[in-house]
Parts: structure tokens; C-alpha cells; sequence
């Protein structure tokens, strides 16, 4: 599939947490990291910022986001991963536009604060952009160090690594700022507002690919922040019950 290329000056990561203490300092090591390996080899690379939604915070979350080198930190008290990851993307938008910079040259590039990007997520990011892709569905792999062997090869079973796949997940998830507005944007819910998002992008007729490439490391818990999302699934298979895709 070949698009138009199109021109990309800002990337932004959007990192919404509610008492991510324990696991945001390894998200935002593994977006650094990823940084750095973007700007590898290239002459001229977009701006990148890194937007953190401290969203009902009652851990040190909002102090270690505060005290990490160039992450700018919005507090919410919304509740809903919806809506703290539509005040990262507003926040983001309204000040890159207020700076001259048109939505067609933004990516928003969307993660957790408990998963960590592989080193050559923002170059795969950015290939998308500029390939003209309006919106990149990536894949994620539970931790295998938070869980069981039977529930990991139960999670291997339902979920497809591979170009193509059915899966949207908000941890590895990138979307242009003109696509995104035209859908729409994230919905104000407790749950699948990125599911909801890649439907209403898909309405919109956009340009739309699922990738294998760079798949998300993402916490094996079983008990999590937002209801009906992967620490839900994760006990659903611990269960051994057959849920929905996730």
C-alpha cells in the first residue's frame, strides 16, 4: 500500500497514568531510549514531546513525571482513561497550533504508563507518518515476568503478531492530528476509547494499516486501572473464560 508522503513536525507521545509509580519511570526510560535511537542516522528529525496525563493521582506519579528531562505533566481529575488521554491530545494540538504547526504535520503517538516502547518505536512512528498512513495499529505482549506460563500461552493463542491484525490497543497506537480531529477524538469513557477511535477513523474513509512491527510491552496484571480493559482480560484468561478480543 503506497500513500502521498506527507510532511511531519511534530511527534507527540501521549502518556496518560493514575498511580503508575512503580512502572511510569520504566515508560518514560523506554520512550527516551527510543529518542534517541530516532534521531540516529537522520539528518533532520520532527520535534518531539512527551505529554503526561497525571490522572487522579494519589501516588508519586505526578512527582516522577514532573522530574523527568523534557516530559511536559497535565493533571487530570477526570477518572476516565478517555478523557485523560483527550486532555494530552488537546494540550498538545492547541499549543503546536498557537505555534503555526498545521494538524496534517502532527502524529500523536499513543502508549502507557505501564509499558514500555521498543528502542525502534518512534522511527516506526515516524515511517508511518511520513509513508501518509493516517492512523497505525500496533499489537502489545503482556509482561512474562507478571504472568503465569498457561495465561500467556492463552493470550499468544487469541492474538494475532502479525500484519493485518483485528487488535487496537491504546499503548501502541498513532494517528495524524487531522484524522484525529475529523473522527472525532478520544471519547470521555472508562474503557475502549481506542476502540471507539479506530471505528470512527475507519468511518471517516482514512487511511488506516495494523502493524506487527514494534509491539508494546505492556503490564501483565491482573487487577488495573481502567474496568473492561487488559488487567480485566488478563483474569478473564486466568479464568479461563474466552472473552472478547481486547
Amino acid at each position: 500500500m503506497t500513500f502521498s508522503p506527507v510532511e511531519i513536525a511534530t511527534i507527540g507521545v501521549v502518556v496518560p497514568a493514575r498511580n503508575e509509580e512503580r512502572r511510569l519511570p520504566r515508560c518514560l526510560a523506554a520512550i527516551a531510549t527510543a529518542a534517541t535511537a530516532l534521531r540516529v542516522g537522520e539528518a533532520e528529525t520532527p520535534r518531539l514531546r512527551v505529554v503526561v496525563v497525571a490522572d487522579r493521582c494519589t501516588d508519586a506519579t505526578l512527582d516522577i513525571a514532573s522530574g523527568w528531562p523534557g516530559v511536559e505533566v497535565l493533571v487530570s481529575d477526570a477518572g476516565r482513561v478517555g478523557s485523560a488521554r483527550a486532555a494530552g491530545v488537546d494540550h498538545l494540538l492547541r499549543t503546536e497550533n498557537a505555534c503555526g504547526t498545521a494538524d496534517r504535520q502532527i502524529w500523536i503517538a499513543c502508549t502507557d504508563a505501564d509499558s514500555a516502547v521498543p528502542v525502534e518505536w518512534l522511527r516506526l512512528q515516524l515511517h508511518h507518518a511520513r509513508s501518509g498512513v493516517e492512523l497505525a495499529l500496533g499489537t502489545v505482549a503482556p509482561d512474562p515476568q507478571e504472568l503465569a506460563a498457561g495465561i500467556l500461552a492463552a493470550w499468544r493463542l487469541r492474538h494475532l503478531v502479525i500484519d493485518g491484525h483485528p487488535h487496537v490497543h491504546g499503548a501502541n497506537l498513532g494517528i495524524r492530528a487531522d484524522t484525529y480531529r475529523a473522527a472525532g477524538g478520544f471519547q470521555d469513557v472508562a474503557a475502549h476509547e481506542d476502540v471507539l477511535l479506530g471505528i470512527a477513523v475507519r468511518a471517516t474513509g482514512a487511511r488506516v494499516i495494523s502493524t506487527a512491527a514494534g509491539p508494546v510491552l505492556t503490564s501483565g496484571r491482573t487487577q488495573g486501572r481502567a474496568p473492561l480493559g487488559m488487567a480485566t482480560y488478563l483474569r478473564e484468561l486466568e479464568g479461563d473464560q474466552l472473552p472478547l478480543e481486547a
